[in-house]
């Protein structure tokens, strides 16, 4: 006959109260640097979306110019990449 061995103490005995992990978490988030991070993630979250409406932005802003350097259109020209 086999007897069956309990565990000396359950799972949830182990764990801290509330606050001793509350605190174990701010610890382990300063200690890897999260702090900044986690600040900021929380101030994106309660601030409101952009403005999708058209009357919000009201002056047309221009492309940015690209340049193409004189190696970099070589290369694409060796290519076949012609960047006229």
């Amino acid at each position: 006959m086999t007897t069956s061995r309990r565990p000396s103490s359950l799972a949830g005995d182990e764990l801290g109260t509330p606050a001793e992990m509350a605190a174990d978490g701010r610890e382990a988030s300063r200690n890897l640097g999260l702090q900044g991070r986690l600040e900021r993630a929380a101030k994106a979250a309660v601030t409101p979306a952009p403005s999708l409406r058209f009357d919000d932005y009201p002056i047309e802003v221009g492309k940015r110019e690209i340049r193409v350097s004189d190696a970099a259109a070589r290369i694409a020209n060796a290519l076949h990449l012609h960047l006229d």
